[in-house]
């Protein structure tokens, strides 16, 4: 697998994608660095990366985060559609979940180092 061509989104400010940055380092895994704050997905990249993970949309979603929590996006998330969804997610990247890695042939959405072990290693 070329490594060269993996993304790794993530918040600086964010423990989990502090956690998962060190893992990527101590494994010696390189990837291209992208602050989803400041350069937040967009709607065809999410469209992409959705199709690609074979998972539901709301498995995107931030769950933990403020926006998700003040917009009720809970409710949003069960009743709008693909479209509107995805929407949402690309007008900030602060209510994507992270952090996500995408590689060729799959996504990781999270950190878990099981699964990042399994596929990255």
């Amino acid at each position: 697998m070329n490594m060269s061509q993996i993304l790794f989104l993530q918040y600086p400010k964010c423990d989990t994608c502090q956690k998962a940055g060190k893992w990527l380092k101590d494994n010696a895994i390189y990837v291209k660095n992208r602050d989803i704050s400041i350069d937040n997905p967009n709607e065809k990249e999410l469209s992409a990366w959705i199709e690609k993970s074979k998972l539901p949309i709301a498995k995107f979603f931030n769950t933990s985060g403020r926006i998700y929590k003040e917009q009720n996006l809970k409710e949003k998330v069960k009743t709008a559609s693909d479209k509107e969804l995805i929407e949402i997610l690309a007008s900030n990247g602060m209510v994507v979940k992270r952090p996500i890695i995408v590689a060729d042939d799959f996504i990781l959405i999270g950190f878990n180092e099981s699964e990042w072990s399994e596929k990255l290693k």
